[in-house]
């Protein structure tokens, strides 16, 4: 699940409802949620080179900071061209940058 965004560490008490994800597939397959709507697309990975493409998406409709976030979270994932995975973090970047990490969904 999103940890933080554009530099910003994200709060899950004020986030009613999803905390938007991001899931690697086998085959190349990329799974996720902005929080608003679901998408399912793909992914290539060469080294620590990484491509993502979000794919086919739902529309449902996202009004207010859940909108803003979903924009934001699109923007980062259309900018990301590496990754860096340390203990239970994954920080998806655009060179140096750091666009968003995640941590392992907590059960």
């Amino acid at each position: 699940v999103l940890n933080s965004l554009m530099g910003n560490a994200l709060d899950p008490g004020k986030l009613l409802g999803k905390i938007p994800s991001l899931s690697f597939l086998d085959g190349g397959k990329l799974a996720g949620n902005t929080r608003c709507n679901n998408f399912n697309g793909n992914f290539s990975l060469d080294g620590k080179n990484l491509s993502l493409d979000p794919g086919a998406m739902t529309r449902m409709a996202c009004q207010g900071d859940a909108g803003k976030m979903e924009t934001d979270f699109l923007g980062a994932l259309a900018q990301v061209k590496n990754l860096k995975v340390g203990k239970d973090k994954l920080t998806l970047m655009d060179g140096a940058k750091e666009l968003m990490s995640f941590i392992p969904q907590a059960k």
